[in-house]
């Protein structure tokens, strides 16, 4: 605050009588005001907030930083996840903490061969009492859906979840009924045992927003794990490892409509067509990136750009998000995967080949 200058007397030339009763003395002008703690903009809390919930999950992961990002990533836009480990990578546990993180609701369903599809969106059931069918809400109407195992579902009882992912909301005897708001699944499979095992069909992937692949754990993080569970850390308590909600629905609402505000230049925008349209082209792949993975692909590198504090997205954003927005949209050609050739080694070629904007 700037001082101000006392301002002079009304008769500054002549001379005053002494007053009868002495007059208290005028005050002194304010001096500079030392400033206060600035209160954090909106986006920069609602940031402190997203950050706590991956504070909070690695308090029972550890080592998976990457998987936490992007289930983040998938909040804000409310995309769904498959996670991708061999056992004991702790993608289960992931979820579990995720959820604990969050005061939303949330819940498991365990797929199984004989999972039934109104197992997971529900069912009629009739009532004796009043003589009518009554519904009875599935597990999918949360706002979290852990789908765990979803590759050991006939193809059946998967296509249920189409409608609930791309649509939210499910059909049962011709009435639609809303999921509620926020509706995320995220959904775990193991990629080396096959028997007893059903692949997601093209059209299911693609509804996925991201592919995380979950890395066997380096070794000071294997160290920390066992460190953990000699001092008692129980996977199946984590209450006890002091996991506690620090964000709900209104947080990511709000996060969301800060994510729509970041700006996205034009070149940008055809750095990203592409990419997408360099998969197409490709002699390695059957089936290229479709324009629903480009709109993923521009969704998650906005929300990228947000979470490292930019309002802009730069083509580094767009190359940070290419292997998990795009890996399960791709499928190999037959020759190319005997020669070797993975998903990861041609979206490394689209990544070197397509000119990037400066």
């Amino acid at each position: 605050m700037s001082e101000h200058p006392t301002p002079p007397p009304a008769d500054a030339g002549a001379t005053a009588a002494p007053p009868a009763e002495p007059v208290a003395p005028t005050p002194a002008a304010p001096g500079p005001v030392a400033p206060g703690p600035v209160a954090p903009r909106p986006d920069e809390a609602l940031r402190g907030t997203l950050a706590a919930v991956r504070t909070e999950v690695g308090k029972a992961v550890v080592g998976q930083d990457a998987a936490v990002t992007g289930l983040v990533i998938a909040l804000l836009c409310r995309g769904h996840v498959l996670l991708e480990g061999v056992p004991g990578v702790a993608k289960t546990l992931l979820v579990r903490s995720l959820s604990a993180a969050l005061d939303l609701g949330t819940k498991r369903v365990q797929f199984t061969p004989d999972l039934m599809p109104g197992d997971v969106t529900g069912s009629l059931v009739y009532d004796a009492r009043t003589a009518e069918f009554s519904f009875r809400e599935g597990p999918v109407f949360t706002n979290l859906l852990l789908a765990d195992e979803i590759n050991r579902t006939p193809p059946k009882t998967q296509a249920s979840l189409l409608e609930a992912m791309e649509e939210r909301q499910v059909t049962v005897d011709g009435t639609p009924r809303p999921l509620p708001d926020p509706f995320v699944v995220v959904a775990t499979q193991n990629p080396v045992e096959y028997e007893g095992t059903y692949p997601l069909p093209e059209a299911q992937l693609d509804r996925f927003l991201l592919k995380l692949v979950l890395p066997l754990p380096e070794r000071h993080d294997e160290l920390e794990v066992l460190a953990r569970h000699a001092a008692g850390f129980d996977p199946r308590d984590l209450r006890a490892a002091g996991v506690r909600p620090v964000a709900g629905a209104d947080a990511l609402a709000r996060a969301r409509e800060e994510v729509t505000r970041v700006q996205v230049s034009r070149e940008v925008l055809g750095y990203v067509v592409d990419l997408c349209r360099a998969t197409r082209e490709s002699p390695s792949l059957a089936l290229g990136v479709s324009p629903r993975g480009a709109t993923a692909l521009l969704a998650t590198s906005r929300a990228w750009a947000w979470l490292s504090g930019r309002g802009f997205v730069t083509p580094d954003d767009v190359q940070a998000l290419v292997h998990p927005t795009l890996r399960h949209r791709v499928a190999l050609r037959a020759e190319a995967e005997l020669e070797g050739v993975s998903a990861e080694s041609v979206l490394d070629t689209v990544l070197a080949s397509v000119p990037v904007p400066r």
